[in-house]
């Protein structure tokens, strides 16, 4: 398999195959046409510089530096020192998944040819990707206004034997690294430090691999919370298609049609019953809520999908048929779009997490319940504990979750001497949201965990022989391989990590 950089075309798929394969599995590489404009563009460039022409970022500083002119003869140590200052990210580095998806998409974004980067340039970073040489990048620093200037310097500075880099499972320095790949690291020419630090590719890298991993979420949501319905006799009226036509949300009413289905074939669930019509909001509004949660993914992935194949630098330089050159100065660097849409994914997903923990209280609780299962999901309560202390945990995790769902795009903090005075905080939202997204796997695996508990439960009052529905079984057999039914109290950590393991494995 591999993959063909244009700039337009880069798909969501894509993007998780090279994160996630192994270096040059896909191999990728760059198309002819791209490969003709990447070098227009460097043309353009070269043919500015002999005109002695003024432009930002080419024969200027940059930032609060804009208007201070730069000699042909520095015009290299100007964009070697670009990256070198700018490289000041702090925090744990970006995992490896995270730093492939961050040099793909940049070398998409760089292939329109609107950037002036040479081929060469562009071409190194290929390599890289294709061997397996991955800067390593600091996850903190960046504004998410003018570019993620700090993070991504940290990646440039690899490609000018700066840095530090993984190969072959050492952190090494980066012309090391590059040498033991048999690259060589390149000078930087005129405009390429700034095409290579100025960009939303890392916000946009990491809010891609949460996208998707929230899609699975959100149908891992789906099934444990039928799981808990039905650990908890819980009756289907609620997800009468009837219902949900007359609100007709889409994302609503395809949640109450996979719930239908998941529940297909059930025997835990109750018919009518005259003494109790109805479920508490946690059972019956699981489409209402996962639906409106499920809006906010498709508004992340509909919105990434466009950043993927978008030219987000400054500035960009356009030719015409005629020959004219123009450098034209402009703001798609600017991650608000991203950060917004962060934001509302992060809260769609602590609210996933709010309405599994009360299933999981619902569980819990032998009052909340009705006495369907016992207290804490034990037969020996007083003595025993059961999953007391589990829903402790769930609680514990919606509530940093809670505090991380405040949203970081209302926050801005003028930068370079007032000159970017209106900043995005892109990554800050998206680191947010990948915290939230780890802390709602737990949650969600915790909710399979009772719920199992609680159907074993039932089963000793119904029968043994009852079945499960078609969407929900798998979960408790995937449970039930690993976990054994709880009868007294025992060290709970390690259930717990292999019920971890199952949802891991399950999202993949």
């Amino acid at each position: 398999m591999e993959i063909v950089l244009d700039g337009e075309s880069l798909t969501f798929e894509q993007v998780l195959a090279v994160a996630y394969g192994a270096p040059g599995k896909p191999r990728v590489s760059l198309s002819e046409v791209a490969s003709e404009n990447v070098q227009k563009a460097a043309d353009a460039v070269d043919t500015l510089l002999e005109r002695g022409e003024i432009a930002y970022g080419i024969t200027t500083g940059f930032g609060a530096f804009k208007d201070k002119i730069i000699s042909r003869e520095e015009v290299e140590l100007l964009q070697r020192n670009i990256v070198v200052s700018h490289a000041v990210g702090v925090g744990d580095p970006f995992d490896t998944p995270t730093v492939r998806a961050i040099m793909l998409i940049r070398a998409n974004t760089l292939a329109r040819g609107f950037s002036g980067i040479r081929l060469e340039t562009l071409q190194l970073i290929i390599d890289c990707l294709n061997a397996g040489v991955h800067p390593v990048i600091p996850e903190k620093g960046s504004l998410g206004a003018s570019g993620d200037l700090a993070p991504l310097a940290h990646f440039a500075c690899v490609l000018i034997g700066e840095g530090k880099a993984k190969y072959d499972g050492e952190v090494l320095d980066g012309a090391e690294a590059l040498n033991k790949a048999r690259l060589k690291p390149l000078t930087l020419k005129a405009k390429e430090g700034l095409a290579l630090t100025n960009g939303t590719t890392i916000m946009t890298a990491v809010g891609l691999l949460e996208t998707a991993r929230a899609i699975r979420l959100a149908d891992l949501a789906d099934v444990s919370g039928c799981l808990s319905l039905e650990a908890l006799n819980g009756t289907l009226s609620a997800f009468d298609d009837r219902i949900h036509q007359l609100r007709p949300h889409p994302r609503q009413v395809e949640c109450a049609k996979n719930l239908r289905k998941l529940l297909a074939g059930s025997d835990f669930v109750r018919g009518f019953d005259p003494t109790n019509v109805q479920d508490a909001y946690t059972l019956r509004c699981i489409p209402q809520v996962h639906g409106a949660c499920r809006d906010a993914v498709a508004y992340a992935e509909w919105l990434l999908k466009i950043e993927l194949n978008s030219v987000t630098d400054n500035p960009l330089i356009f030719q015409d048929d005629a020959g004219k050159i123009e450098v034209i100065s402009g703001g798609n660097f600017h991650g608000e779009p991203l950060a917004l849409a962060f934001d509302y994914l992060t809260i769609a997903l602590a609210e996933l997490g709010n309405i599994a923990e009360r299933r999981i209280m619902r569980l819990t609780d032998e009052a909340s319940n009705a006495h369907v299962l016992p207290a804490f999901l034990t037969d020996h309560g007083g003595l025993n504990s059961g999953f007391m202390i589990v829903q402790y945990t769930a609680a514990a995790l919606c509530t940093e979750n809670k505090v991380l769902a405040h949203p970081a795009s209302v926050d801005t903090i003028p930068s370079s001497a007032n000159v970017e005075d209106h900043v995005s905080m892109g990554v800050t939202a998206v680191l947010k949201l990948r915290q939230v997204a780890k802390n709602l796997e737990t949650i969600l695996g915790l909710e399979g965990f009772c719920a199992a508990q609680g159907i074993d439960c039932r089963m000793n009052t119904i029968g043994k022989d009852k079945s499960l529905g078609d969407g929900t079984k798998e979960m408790y057999a995937m449970v039930r391989e690993k976990v054994p039914f709880i009868e007294k109290d025992c060290y709970m950590k390690s259930h717990m990590d292999e019920v971890a393991a199952i949802v891991s494995n399950w999202l993949r």
